[in-house]
């Protein structure tokens, strides 16, 4: 290894049982039907039927049907027109309806009966007449005296003013988000997550948050021992630490106490001697050739960060035979911006909550003993939750998340960016809430604790509240590391919600001339929206500001946590008018989905992302394709007949509203798989990274197969893709069911 590539290695040891192989309860074992079982066909009815049993009590309805047809067999799908060049993104929801209409193959399938009417005689009008025109009168009086001797200064919560989002977002400012980052980090020196935990909740309860609770869990986290771990070359003797420095007592006393927390949290702990083996970035082409020519059983892969999950390449690893495995950052791959020659870093290999010579194999034979010293220790994660309720749907969650101070350094500016962030919100909405407004559904807000350590605290917190949580989130808001260049907005959304990102993100151009293209995807994110993701099927948005440079980069290298300087956040935002636009961005998509009548989410748009995701030469995808555009049509019914109605004020019912919204927010929840390879999302709508448009979990299975006799693997993704979309397709289906039965109830 070169000399820039042994100043940056983190050690880890695989043993039989590495904390990534941690196997969830709601992980079954994949499955190999073509389709959903029936047990899965009745359940997505009835989750439907049983959220909306009391407002169809009293609109008659008294069955519910799926359609049988729709289960069977594509035995004739090579016939359908699969259409692909039609898949255009609208730039509005107004946009779109307008072009379905304008397609050709646009078919109203669910008509409506005209309401029956009744012949009343002349004398039976006349008293209908009178008696209205006197009910009018009273009324008008009535309602004038109550206006006179009650007025509000609220708004209605039941009317959006267009003004209302804009009146609470200007009181927030730049210089107030400066002075609470620096006032946290000053909290960063003492090392003590409760201390940071005290300081929050204080701030949240004075500023008015309702109900601000510790949660807390005992938890076991793997922390760096007495000393770090060292490399020694037993050609000669020589030892060094992860950072590339000798083992020497002057080394040690002139080395930073980071040096310590260079490690890979849950990693096997021991010692192994072994030649050591480049396998680059560990992908599939890598591994096939050095098994040709190398023996790797029990050696030490040297592998590079980045490209794929690190959780991914170290399963590979094992299967492969390999024992250890020596990680580092290529030089090559970080921005110029970036000076990392004696930067240590740290890595976990847990997926989430508590678990109990580039391309070529190295030509001199180098062997190492690599020893990895760590210690469990039980430590308590505090999770400072606080709410505000909403007054029409109070059972109904936005969450917004942050996070604070994890142990040993690490990040010790992006929790404070992360809270001044939530902090700054809270104090502008607050404002407004004490004048008597209130949003429609109530917004949670939620600062995690363990969040280095695979994202403990809201895995926890998730697990503990799984049921309530499964039928009341909406959406999760994500301000995970808000703060990591600044040269590009970066937002990522769910494609539910991409459209109303890009309509907020408007919101950042001061000229129309210097706005540019938003660039916003759907892919795999650190931090603790992970839980809400890929357990529970909620829709998310994050903004972040990055280095372009970074982007331009291999993905996964953000897996790795440095140990920044305290000045690092001013220095990228010395004005902290990025922070402002986080929190004002953030904010008003927090405002709008926790406000509006009709949730904001698109049907539309999953199922173009799911025609665009198997677009291409891809083998076995044709029957895919054909369950893709049944989807689309689907869709395409979903979002005209019941979508655009429920946006017109006055064809608005209430009950058609709710019923609405539950449809619009369990829409992902298809899109979770039963089992995906380790450190890949299970919600398949997410890409690895924004170079990849197709779906991740077939992608890994062709390449999984390309050494391979047998393609069980690949059959088994493409039956939880084509399980996944014909579950979309019967959820929409039924929904369109459920509204047609009602309007037939009231006819």
């Amino acid at each position: 290894m070169g000399e820039n590539e042994a100043s940056l290695p983190n050690t880890s040891l695989q043993g039989k049982k590495m904390a990534y192989q941690k196997v969830h309860a709601d992980q079954r074992a994949p499955g190999h039907s073509q389709y959903l079982d029936n047990d899965d066909l009745q359940a997505t009815a009835l989750d439907l039927e049983w959220d909306m049993e009391k407002e169809l009590e009293e609109s008659g309805f008294d069955q519910f049907q799926l359609d049988g047809a729709e289960n069977q067999n594509l035995g004739h799908s090579e016939t359908i027109d699969l259409n692909l060049d039609s898949i255009q993104p609208a730039t509005s929801p107004k946009g779109r309806f307008q072009r379905l209409q304008e397609e050709s193959d646009y078919i109203t399938h669910y008509t409506r009966s005209a309401p029956k009417s009744n012949r009343c005689n002349f004398c039976h009008v006349l008293k209908i007449l009178c008696t209205a025109t006197i009910l009018f009168i009273f009324g008008i009086l009535i309602g004038y005296y109550v206006h006179t001797n009650c007025p509000s200064d609220a708004p209605s919560s039941g009317t959006v003013d267009p003004q209302l989002y804009q009146e609470i977002l200007k009181t927030i400012q730049a210089e107030d988000i400066k002075k609470s980052f620096r006032n946290l980090v000053q909290l960063y020196k003492n090392e003590d997550d409760m201390e940071i935990s005290k300081k929050i909740k204080t701030q949240w309860t004075s500023l008015g948050l309702e109900d601000v609770q510790f949660v807390n869990y005992s938890v076991l986290l793997d922390l760096p021992g007495p000393s770090p771990s060292t490399v020694t070359l037993s050609s000669s003797g020589q030892c060094f630490h992860p950072n590339g420095q000798p083992c020497s007592e002057e080394a040690r006393k002139d080395s930073s106490q980071d040096l310590l927390y260079s490690y890979a949290a849950y990693s096997a702990k021991g010692t192994l001697k072994a030649e050591v083996i480049d396998v680059s970035y560990g992908m599939a082409d890598d591994l096939k050739r050095i098994r040709k020519i190398k023996n790797v059983t029990n050696q030490i892969a040297l592998l590079k960060l980045g490209k794929l999950p690190l959780l991914y390449k170290l399963s590979s690893l094992e299967k492969a035979g390999f024992g250890g495995v020596l990680l580092y950052i290529d030089p090559c791959d970080l921005p110029k911006t970036v000076n990392p020659s004696h930067d240590t870093f740290m890595v976990s290999l847990n997926p989430g909550g508590d678990p109990s010579t580039p391309g070529y194999p190295s030509v001199e034979i180098r062997v190492v003993s690599m020893q990895v010293q760590t210690v469990t220790k039980l430590k308590t994660v505090t999770n400072v939750v606080g709410f505000v309720m909403g007054l029409t749907s109070p059972d109904r969650y936005i969450i917004v998340g942050s996070h604070h101070h994890t142990a040993h350094s690490y990040n010790g500016q992006e929790w404070a960016s992360s809270t001044a962030i939530i902090t700054a919100f809270i104090r502008a909405l607050m404002s407004k809430v004490k004048r008597g407004w209130r949003p429609d559904r109530t917004i949670v807000f939620c600062s995690w604790g363990g969040t280095a350590f695979g994202n403990i605290g809201s895995y926890e917190w998730g697990e503990d509240f799984k049921k309530v949580l499964q039928k009341n989130v909406v959406a999760y808001i994500s301000l995970h590391s808000p703060i990591r260049g600044n040269s590009s907005l970066y937002p990522v959304a769910s494609p539910s919600l991409q459209q109303l990102v890009v309509e907020k993100n408007n919101f950042n151009c001061t000229r129309r001339a210097q706005c540019p293209e938003t660039n916003i995807s759907s892919i795999q994110i650190q931090g603790d929206a992970d839980y809400f993701i890929n357990h529970l099927g909620v829709p998310i948005v994050q903004f972040a500001y990055e280095d372009i440079k970074t982007l331009e980069g291999p993905s996964f290298l953000s897996e790795a946590r440095f140990s920044t300087r305290a000045t690092k956040i001013e220095e990228m935002d010395p004005s902290f008018n990025l922070h402002e636009t986080i929190t004002k961005l953030s904010g008003e998509v927090i405002l709008q989905i926790a406000n509006e009548p009709v949730l904001p989410f698109n049907a539309l748009d999953i199922a173009l992302e799911v025609q665009n995701n198997l677009k291409g030469d891809q083998p076995n995808t044709h029957q895919l394709l054909a369950m893709a555009l049944r989807l689309r049509e689907s869709a395409e019914l979903f979002q005209s007949d019941e979508m655009r109605p429920a946006n017109d004020p006055k064809e608005r019912a209430p009950i058609r509203i709710r019923m609405l919204n539950d449809i619009l927010q369990d829409m992902e929840k298809s899109f979770l798989v039963k089992q995906a390879p380790p450190g890949f999302y299970r919600n398949i709508l997410y890409h690895l990274d924004e170079k990849t448009s197709r779906f991740s979990i077939l992608i890994e299975a062709w390449e999984h197969c390309k050494p391979l006799a047998s393609n069980e693997t690949l059959q088994e993704a493409l039956s939880e893709v084509l399980n996944s979309i014909n579950s979309a397709q019967v959820y929409f289906k039924a929904g369109l069911d459920v509204f047609k039965s009602v309007l037939d109830g009231k006819n």
